[in-house]
């Protein structure tokens, strides 16, 4: 049985999207795998704890990003040191990297070079793409990452935009031996039953994603603002994690807009029941992202039978592919407000795109790790 590495994930109760991707892919593999963390105070690699799988379990939103050792692990961790506590073996049957991993976990990655193939699954450069837009610790941190990964026997990309990037990168520095990269879609965790049709009365729309800098609110903000400034009646419903340093300017122009009542709501992050009540409230959903390596909030939106606006560049227009999605050659303020406005103002359209997303055949995460599972086979 392989071993995967949540050093981060079981750490943290956010639930942005690589968190959820972890959370799925371990619940999804069950006993088939077994889970482990980078222990930096007993310097080791161990299995998890009590209190990191209850952290991996976890449903409810957090208020933070990063990770949290609790003081009573810290010292299990110095004491495993003090008395010479050896890391696991390694698995004959792989290892399986889900995270953007840190410095540290890199260091200490070695130790678990096995038999198995060592797999890790690149979600997206979007810190070299969008340097502007992302965390400068990101940004920093990211090419050696990109070189780090070399040392893997193969890399699950989770789109084919984000597997050319990768190679893209890997070429343009020249390097020539780089392991296998196949691009291996994600799977969903489809609801138990769909939303029927949304409610009448006033249009909600809504946006599922974290507030940061490349996902692009305040394009979607002023979109809404023109609207509402012409007369069109809707309410603006946003969900998600707010990312300071990149997402203070869309903080503050939500805070602006609801100071000057427009029918704006904006709630953080929230538990899986109401997201899904958000879902069935609503009556289209818009995802104004600027570039994404899969698109995770499009196909969720899709899987509730809610069509959704997007942009059609890279990752994004994969999963535009297949209907369901209005797609926008530009994620601009005035792109946005158009695709709005058609959808609110044309019943005919809004029904259509309504059907197709209906009719669409989704991903499940069981065929994820079904071909995760048999192209790591192919590695040896």
């Amino acid at each position: 049985m392989p071993l995967i590495d949540l050093s981060h994930t079981s750490h943290t109760r956010a639930q942005t999207g690589i968190q959820r991707v972890c959370r799925a892919l371990q619940r999804e593999l069950g006993a088939e795998a077994t889970p482990i963390t980078w222990d930096p105070y007993a310097d080791c690699w161990r299995t998890l704890e009590a209190w990191e799988e209850a952290n991996l379990a976890a449903t409810a939103p957090a208020a933070k990003r990063g990770s949290v050792w609790p003081l009573a692990a810290r010292w299990r961790g110095r004491l495993r040191q003090m008395r010479g506590v050896e890391s696991l073996r390694p698995a004959d049957d792989g290892l399986i990297v889900p995270e953007l991993f840190s410095p540290a976990v890199a260091a200490a990655l070695p130790r678990l070079v096995g038999r198995g193939p060592r797999v890790a699954l690149f979600h997206d450069a979007l810190a070299l793409r969008l340097p502007e837009l992302s965390p400068p610790k990101t940004v920093a941190r990211f090419p050696a990452y990109l070189q780090e990964l070399r040392a893997f026997d193969g890399i699950a990309a989770v789109s084919e935009d984000s597997k050319q990037t990768l190679l893209d990168y890997w070429q343009w520095l020249g390097w020539t031996q780089v392991p296998a990269v196949a691009a291996i879609p994600l799977g969903l965790d489809l609801p138990p039953t769909a939303p029927g049709p949304a409610p009448a009365g006033t249009p909600v729309v809504l946006s599922v994603g974290s507030i940061e800098g490349r996902k692009n609110h305040l394009a979607l903000l002023e979109a809404a603002e023109q609207l509402w400034q012409g007369g069109r009646q809707f309410e603006l419903h946003l969900i998600g994690l707010a990312q300071r340093e990149t997402g203070r300017a869309a903080l503050e122009r939500i805070a602006a807009l609801q100071a000057a009542r427009r029918p704006l709501r904006y709630v953080g992050a929230v538990d899986g029941a109401a997201l899904e009540a958000a879902y069935a409230a609503c009556t289209f959903t818009v995802y104004p992202s600027l570039m994404e390596g899969f698109g995770l909030p499009v196909f969720e939106s899709i899987a509730r039978h809610r069509p959704c606006i997007c942009s059609g560049r890279g990752a994004l227009g994969e999963a535009a592919r297949g209907g369901g999605v209005r797609a926008l050659d530009a994620v601009t303020p005035a792109a946005l407000a158009e695709a709005i406005a058609g959808l609110l103002d044309q019943p005919e359209q809004l029904a259509r795109l309504g059907a197709e997303a209906r009719a669409r055949p989704l991903r499940r995460w069981s065929d994820y790790v079904r071909d995760l599972r048999t192209w790591m086979a192919t590695l040896g």
